[in-house]
């Protein structure tokens, strides 16, 4: 079966490119993503497992190509992100530094993480989930701040690695 993960980013990568299929296979996967076109739920098709229905998120008008120029010709418009790996939000949430408002921060800049360390949590749904740093490395800088709200990819730590 498929990785959630996985999942989530051929979704994004539909709604960005404003495609109305994904079909991807290779000799142990297959997907298929279909979105209406009436504003219905878009369904993912995996082999030996039943049709499910998964929620797209509605795509934003594209903009202009005037505005598209101007953003491409203003260099500060696409700043660089900072150098180091990035722990990303697998998820749209809001961010939690740490588990209760009296607790402390799960990490904090200059702490030292492994794959398995715990740097925050995402509130979905009303569902509190563990993101792991899934990296070895030394936390350089906090992105976002407590009970900020994330997006999909948007980058939450940046860690120099080992």
């Amino acid at each position: 079966m498929i990785d959630i993960r996985k999942l989530k980013e051929l979704i994004r990568l539909m709604v960005a490119n404003e495609l109305s299929e994904i079909d991807l296979r290779d000799e142990t996967e297959q997907v298929t993503i279909k979105r209406p076109g009436d504003g219905g739920q878009p369904q993912v098709i995996m082999p030996q497992a039943p049709v499910q229905q998964v929620a797209a998120p509605a795509v934003a008008p594209a903009a202009s190509p005037a505005a598209s120029a101007a953003v491409a010709e203003d260099p500060a418009a696409e700043a660089a992100p900072p150098a180091g790996h990035h722990i990303e939000s697998p998820m749209v949430g809001t961010f939690y530094s740490a588990s209760s408002p009296d607790k402390p921060a799960f990490v904090k800049a200059g702490d030292t993480v492994t794959p398995d360390t715990i740097v925050c949590l995402i509130e979905a749904m009303k569902i509190f989930n563990e993101i792991k740093a899934e990296c070895s490395g030394t936390i350089e800088k906090v992105m976002v701040s407590n009970g900020e709200a994330v997006e999909f990819g948007q980058p939450l730590f940046i860690v120099k690695t080992d």
